[in-house]
């Protein structure tokens, strides 16, 4: 399948760019079909669970015990077998004793495992329901009990598909000599793990931004290479796009934020009564001076997305 670099495959998501695709196979023809007549052969082929095997294993040994104490007991009788009880006929005494064996062998037989099986399972179960885990079958207690290995896909299960940029760091001035050249580097923290354009940035004082040529080139890439969208719904900052280039649009907001003065000028004027606009206005800033040429998708052989970029005022293509 990842030789087929023209195909789209259906039940998947485009993340980014666009196309025109023609059909060529639906239905079990797919390659999602192939996975559903897979997991349809993985049900008729289930292995079973570590306390089924081990029941299986316990039943065998009981019935074979059983059957040998049910036959010891039977041959022990023998010599009654002809007693006047039973009018001296061998048959009928043989038979009643065999009758006596096999009643002996299903008294053994414990009726109440089944019932202690599960009451044994349902206290897991209830145990693991105080630490907020959901229980489909019980089986999966006695499963999971036996399991030294989890492999699991992290994202969206161990972690919340969210990228959040945590530190900014940045070239300070280099202390070249002959001898020891060195290059010394500012390292900021920044505040805040949502999509919120809110945040504290470490050793970033007042006009930072356009004071800086460095930090205002970081934000124009940050802003231009961008696809993801940075929106405000129900009361909540959320991204549309990758979780990569949405962290990005926010840093972008957050480095325009840290700087007072700009805030108070008439283009970056604050609007609370229009929580969308502080989701985007720096962007839209970095955004507006540019014009998209082409964008050169990411890829597994370039590992990388670059976009073709020309000033704003310019109207020719390639001017």
């Amino acid at each position: 399948i990842s030789m087929k670099t023209n195909m789209v495959f259906a039940g998947t998501v485009v993340t980014n760019g666009g196309c025109f695709a023609m059909v060529v196979g639906t239905g079990m023809h797919t390659e999602i079909g192939k996975i559903s007549q897979g997991v349809q052969a993985a049900k008729e082929d289930t292995a079973k669970t570590p306390l089924a095997q081990k029941l299986d294993e316990f039943g065998d040994q009981l019935t074979n015990i059983i059957g040998v104490i049910c036959l010891g007991v039977w041959c022990a009788s023998i010599p009654k077998f002809k007693s006047d009880v039973f009018g001296g006929s061998w048959l009928r005494g043989a038979l009643y004793h065999l009758k006596s064996a096999v009643a002996l062998g299903v008294a053994a037989i414990p009726e109440g495992l089944p019932a202690v099986i599960t009451l044994c399972l349902s206290l897991g179960t209830r145990r693991m329901a105080k630490k907020n885990v959901i229980v489909r079958k019980l089986s999966s207690v006695e499963t999971l009990g036996c399991t030294s290995v989890i492999c699991t896909d992290k994202t969206g299960t161990l972690t919340t598909n969210k990228m959040t940029v945590t530190s900014l760091v940045t070239l300070k001035k280099a202390l070249t000599s002959a001898a020891n050249p060195t290059i010394d580097f500012i390292d900021r923290s920044i505040e805040g793990v949502t999509y919120a354009p809110f945040g504290e940035i470490s050793s970033f004082p007042s006009q930072t931004l356009f004071k800086s040529d460095t930090l205002q080139l970081l934000a124009t890439i940050c802003a231009n290479c961008n696809e993801a969208s940075i929106e405000y719904r129900d009361g909540v900052y959320e991204r549309v796009g990758e979780p990569t280039e949405a962290a990005l649009k926010v840093l972008v907001e957050k480095m325009g934020s840290a700087d007072g003065a700009l805030l108070e000028t008439s283009e970056f004027a604050l609007d609370d009564n229009d929580p969308a606009v502080l989701a985007t206005r720096f962007n839209d800033y970095f955004t507006s001076k540019y014009r998209c040429l082409s964008i050169l998708e990411f890829n597994r052989d370039r590992k990388s997305m670059s976009v073709l970029m020309a000033p704003a005022s310019r109207t020719k293509k390639g001017s």
